[in-house]
């Protein structure tokens, strides 16, 4: 698989670094900058939007990503992916004040384009 193929929207479904089974729902957009670098961004229950860069080698895709959270701290952490295909990639991700004893989890599902249906 060549670092193109992987580009693109993903919808997703995740578990936070915690003991708790709760999941959440969102989307990965993943493109590329000018020096060949993965950029990805999530928006994670239709609220919280979430940034990364990172690179691919080898059918796996390491970002490390940031954001902000409620009380206004800016959070980092890294996601690492397994990309079976290049519509599905399956990750766990770990943040910097997350609970160091779980890892999150992020399956990702290419969302196809609908072709417009002739007359």
């Amino acid at each position: 698989m060549m670092i193109k193929d992987i580009l693109g929207n993903y919808s997703i479904i995740g578990t936070n670094q915690n003991e708790s089974d709760e999941t959440y729902n969102g989307t990965l957009s993943l493109s590329l900058d000018e020096k060949n670098r993965i950029i990805a961004k999530w928006l994670i229950n239709k609220s919280q939007e979430q940034f990364g860069v990172g690179f691919f080698k080898e059918n796996i895709l390491v970002i490390n990503f940031n954001y902000v959270g409620d009380e206004n701290n800016t959070y980092f952490g890294t996601v690492v992916y397994k990309c079976f295909t290049k519509d599905i990639l399956e990750g766990f991700w770990s943040e910097e004040f997350g609970n160091p004893q779980f890892l999150g989890s992020e399956n990702c599902f290419r969302i196809k384009e609908q072709k417009e249906l002739l007359s």
